[in-house]
């Protein structure tokens, strides 16, 4: 069977369709595998009581990129966070950045990478929480420890008065100084009653007073009459 000069016509014309068809899908296959900037995706994290910005490459090619995080100051002035490099995977590579951010605060996420495939900011850049990870009344407050005061036991004693020589001497001295060998009125009070004497003695010693007076008186009488006999 002969090819006529439509039929082949007609065959390079459906191979072309072909080609292109091919190429328009390798083209937009390419396009949807390339590096890009919705492959980045910047997030603020508390790492335990600290900050942190975690930006995720969800590049399924791979491409090395670079990520530079800044802090946006009042007046259009600009703090470098950090400089970090990545390799996107399907599943999502993250890197974090170590900044203790405050609340409401904004950052710009710029990205490189490739040969110019990509080179620019994250759209929207990235907008802190209103609330910070660790708050100021989360901060513990040395409380005040009152000074001990001294116990009644922990003062310092008195001094205590040293005894005089005296105070020493009458405490040694006994109750009762009264000397050994001198009668004891009981002693005397039991003889007394031994005897049975003791309501006679006022009336012996009184006649024995009157007995040396009249005695006495007569001796002196007697001497005066024998001396007026001599002188006769």
């Amino acid at each position: 069977m002969s090819i006529t000069r439509r039929s082949a016509r007609r065959s390079v014309r459906i191979l072309g369709v072909a080609s292109a068809s091919a190429a328009v899908v390798l083209g937009l296959s390419s396009s949807a595998l390339a590096c890009n900037i919705r492959d980045f995706k910047a997030e603020a994290k508390c790492d335990g009581a600290k900050g942190v910005i975690v930006v995720t490459d969800t590049d399924v090619s791979g491409t090395s990129a670079t990520v530079s995080v800044f802090l946006e100051n009042s007046g259009g002035v600009e703090k470098q966070v950090g400089q970090l490099e990545v390799k996107g995977s399907a599943a999502g590579t993250p890197v974090t950045f170590s900044e203790d951010w405050k609340p409401s605060a904004t950052y710009r996420v710029h990205v490189k990478a490739g040969n110019n495939l990509v080179d620019e900011d994250i759209a929207g850049g990235l907008t802190t929480p209103a609330t910070a990870c660790k708050t100021e009344s989360s901060t513990p407050t040395p409380s005040a420890s009152p000074t001990p005061k001294p116990s009644p036991s922990q003062s310092t004693p008195a001094p205590s008065a040293s005894p005089t020589p005296s105070d020493s001497a009458s405490s040694s001295a006994p109750a009762s100084a009264a000397p050994g060998n001198a009668p004891s009125p009981a002693a005397g009070s039991s003889n007394l009653a031994e005897t049975g004497a003791d309501s006679n003695t006022g009336l012996i010693a009184g006649l024995a007073g009157a007995l040396v007076v009249v005695g006495g008186g007569a001796v002196f009488f007697g001497m005066r009459r024998r001396g007026a006999r001599g002188d006769n």
